[in-house]
């Protein structure tokens, strides 16, 4: 498949246009969430850390504009998109802890200021108050469509649960012969429906009151979250360390199976692999710089990079081609123009 076009011009300035507006609209409700009471040194001030330290809001502002796109409105929308903000939040301060992480957004990550059992309590405590606007739900779209967001909602939490179960266990047991159809079936439950599949769900539901098959979305949506994830672990290998607000290299000292990683195991040498599943065996800590740097070396000798970047095109290609199918019908709209640039978007930031 042929390389997808960097976005320019109109359509490249129209992403993050609508990514700043639904962004802060979802951000304004909810602070509303977020309890202004006691205990706050050690919980609610925690609560509210990872909200306000901002991000691009990509997964609630692709719900809103899901529903304004099949004939909705934002006030219809937002307070799912602020759960799905929210359930989004509290799964970062997990997987930074399980993942060991050192920074999220620019800032050291919260269990590296108060502790993990202090972090892993927050994170318990604001996955919990994402069900709030659901329940609140009730009053703009009647109890039916909120108990559906809600079926929706406990699909996409099983899912991801299940992909981030895989992805854990790999490190866990140096689990060393993952394949690309492993990582993108890891993918498709831990980034993908959270990121992609399950705002364009709700989204759709909610503007069409259930009349749309929501089948139609699972493969677009998987397109681009797997394009979003290379795109995010290249990043994490080469990107600018002040705008990716994590750690460079921080995969590879974590031994995530990585796209590049997997690449890296099927081409090496025998005694390379074994280098480097002695490597990936030992713990975070006790891996040397100087190792790390020599798996940085062999990805590049072996081209897993350029491998990589070109898998992740050929997603965001095909995902361009999904959207036709997933959004058969829809008027033209700023929405739905919005979320037909995102494939190539995905690819282009930094």
């Amino acid at each position: 498949m042929a390389p997808v076009a960097a976005a320019a011009g109109p359509r490249a300035a129209l992403v993050p246009s609508v990514l700043d507006e639904y962004g802060g609209a979802t951000r304004s409700v909810l602070a509303r969430y977020l309890p202004d009471e006691e205990p706050r040194a050690y919980l609610y001030d925690l609560v509210a850390d990872y909200p306000r330290r901002g991000g691009r809001a990509f997964r609630p502002s692709l719900c809103i504009a899901t529903t304004r796109a099949f004939g909705g409105t934002m006030q219809d929308a937002i307070l799912s998109a602020v759960s799905i903000e929210l359930i989004h939040n509290a799964m970062l301060i997990h997987d930074d802890i399980e993942d060991e992480s050192e920074q999220r957004r620019g800032k050291p990550a919260l269990h590296r200021t108060e502790g993990v059992p202090v972090a892993i309590n927050a994170g318990d405590a604001l996955s919990l108050l994402a069900f709030q606007p659901l329940i609140d739900n009730r009053g703009r779209l009647g109890p039916y469509l909120a108990m559906r967001i809600l079926e929706e909602t406990e699909r996409m939490a099983r899912e991801s649960a299940e992909g981030q179960a895989m992805e854990l266990g790999w490190r866990r047991d140096n689990v060393c012969d993952v394949c690309e159809a492993d990582y993108l079936e890891m993918v498709l439950k831990k980034t993908c429906w959270l990121l992609a599949i399950h705002p364009t769900r709700v989204g759709a539901l909610i503007a069409t009151k259930g009349a749309v098959d929501l089948e139609r979305f699972i493969r677009f949506g998987f397109l681009l979250g797997a394009a979003f994830q290379i795109q995010d672990d290249l990043l994490n290998l080469e990107g600018n360390a002040e705008a990716y607000g994590k750690e460079l290299g921080g995969d590879i000292y974590e031994g995530k199976r990585t796209l590049m990683l997997i690449r890296l195991f099927e081409q090496a040498t025998d005694s390379e692999r074994t280098r480097l599943e002695r490597l990936l065996g030992t713990e975070r800590a006790a891996r040397p710089l100087d190792e790390i740097a020599w798996v940085r070396e062999r990805m590049n000798s072996y081209d897993c990079i350029g491998y990589a970047r070109q898998v992740a095109h050929g997603l965001a290609g095909a995902a361009i081609h999904e959207f036709e199918h997933a959004f058969t019908g829809v008027r033209d709209s700023r929405d739905k123009r919005f979320i037909a640039a995102l494939p190539k978007w995905v690819l282009s930031r930094a």
